[in-house]
C-alpha cells in the first residue's frame, strides 16, 4: 500500500506535508486506540482452531469473529499488498490499460470490506489492545489508498499511468 500514491499525493498532488500526515496518522491511531475495546484475558476463551478447517469455514469463523485476530488479519493484507503492487507497477509500465486497472481494483473492493468487517470483529480476539488498534487502523488505511487511487484516476492520470505506451486506451489518461 502507498507505494506509488503516496508520493503523488505528497510531491505531486501537495495536499499536505509530510508532517502533517504523520500527525493526522497519530492521531487516527491514538482514537483508534481509544475507542477499541479491550476485554483482558478474553483471547484465553476465544479464538477457535485454525486448522483442520476448510476455506467456507475459515470465512465463515472469520466473519463472525471467533478466530484469532492474527488469522484474520494477515492472510489478506499480504495478499492484498501483493495484489496492489502488482496491478500498480504493470499499469506503470503500460502492461494494463486504465480501465483494467479500475476493474482489478473494483473487483478487490469487495473482498476489502469483507476483510475489515472481520478484523474489526475478531479484534477483541487479541493479548494486547495495541494489536487491535493496529489492525483496524490497517483496514482504514487501505480505503484511504482507494480515495487516493480514486483521486489520481480522476484528477492526475497523467502523473500515474504511462500514457504515451498505452496506445489502445490513450483517451482515458485526459
Amino acid at each position: 500500500m502507498f507505494i506509488y500514491s503516496l508520493p503523488i499525493l505528497l510531491f505531486h498532488i501537495q495536499l499536505g506535508t509530510p508532517l502533517e500526515l504523520i500527525l493526522i496518522t497519530l492521531f487516527l491511531y491514538i482514537l483508534l486506540f481509544i475507542a477499541t475495546p479491550f476485554i483482558p484475558g478474553s483471547n484465553d476463551q476465544e479464538g477457535g482452531e485454525l486448522f483442520g478447517l476448510s476455506f467456507y469455514k475459515y470465512l465463515l469463523h472469520a466473519w463472525t469473529g471467533q478466530l484469532k485476530l492474527w488469522v484474520v488479519f494477515w492472510p489478506f493484507f499480504i495478499f492484498l499488498n501483493l495484489s496492489l503492487y502488482l496491478t500498480d507497477n504493470l499499469a506503470k509500465q503500460g502492461s494494463f490499460t486504465v480501465s483494467s486497472w479500475d476493474e482489478i481494483h473494483f473487483m478487490l473492493l469487495m473482498p476489502v470490506i469483507f476483510w475489515t468487517m472481520s478484523v474489526w470483529r475478531s479484534s477483541m480476539n487479541t493479548d494486547l489492545r495495541i494489536f487491535a488498534a493496529g489492525a483496524r487502523f490497517m483496514t482504514l488505511s487501505v480505503f484511504f489508498e482507494y480515495g487516493l487511487k480514486l483521486l489520481i484516476r480522476k484528477d492526475f492520470p497523467r502523473i500515474f499511468f504511462n500514457c504515451e505506451e498505452v496506445i489502445l486506451d490513450y483517451a482515458t489518461c485526459f
